[in-house]
């Protein structure tokens, strides 16, 4: 018989549940309501096949009825091998093969984690949630266990890393170029290069990576920049206050 566990005792596991899940259960998180707890081998007798209790599978430990997705998850469904189970690791890595339907996702970086947190608010958002899945992520109990707190940091650290790339690449926006047959070309800038309008054009500069040999071409709104930033040089030949320069051709990274 599948589980059940009280709110009353999911106070903890709750506060680690994203914000969608929430807005997805609806009803079902009410102070009168109960979430229901499914093991690994309940979970399998509703892979859809003839006879089973119904249509379910689950990411991260979240399990939701794709019963309207039958021609997908269902028999003979380009994605029936994810039904009755949690196969997260698959949703990111695309092995679909029986080693990869795994929901040990300890191997993933932050930005996969994204990827796959991605494809939860997916079925959060088109799907039913109908409870947790007792295992990995979540506890007999319904609380998280180390293994969801860990994913859950790697998600952080890949908001994170994204928020700064996002901020840099608004600070510090590529440039237009153009390339001859030759090699040879030119960089500018204006007030839409690198996809961010803004009220000022810039001057091309190149910016190094650490690590990397490649260097990225971005217009700096400071002309004076490179006097303070290392990373940051001007190009050869190209006046300081100029906002296009002529380049050879070289390791430049769009």
């Amino acid at each position: 018989m599948p589980r059940y566990v009280c709110v009353a005792f999911l106070s903890l596991a709750v506060l680690f549940l994203p914000r969608e899940w929430f807005l997805n259960l609806g009803s079902v998180l009410t102070p009168e309501a109960s979430v229901r707890l499914l093991t690994r081998n309940e979970l399998l007798k509703y892979d859809g096949s003839e006879g089973s209790e119904g249509l379910y599978l689950a990411v991260v430990g979240q399990v939701f009825d794709v019963i309207k997705g039958h021609k997908h998850y269902g028999p003979g469904g380009a994605y029936h091998f994810m039904a009755g189970k949690d196969a997260s690791l698959a949703f990111v890595t695309g092995d679909f093969t029986e080693s990869g339907q795994t929901d040990d996702v300890s191997s993933l970086s932050p930005s996969q984690v994204m990827a796959l947190y991605d494809w939860l608010a997916f079925y959060q958002r088109e799907y039913h949630a109908v409870g947790l899945l007792i295992g990995r992520f979540y506890k007999e109990d319904g609380h998280p266990t180390e293994a969801l707190l860990q994913t859950q940091a790697l998600l952080a650290d890949g908001q994170q890393i994204k928020a700064q790339s996002e901020a840099g690449r608004l600070r510090f926006p590529s440039c237009n170029s153009q390339w001859s047959a030759a090699g040879a070309g030119r960089v500018w800038c204006t007030t839409k290069s690198g996809g961010v309008e803004r009220s000022w054009a810039g001057v091309p500069r190149k910016i190094f990576s650490p690590g990397s040999t490649a260097v990225r071409c971005v217009c700096v709104e400071d002309p004076f920049a490179a006097d303070e930033d290392p990373n940051i040089q001007n190009y050869d030949n190209c006046p300081p206050d100029a906002n296009s320069c002529p380049v050879e051709d070289e390791l430049l990274e769009s």
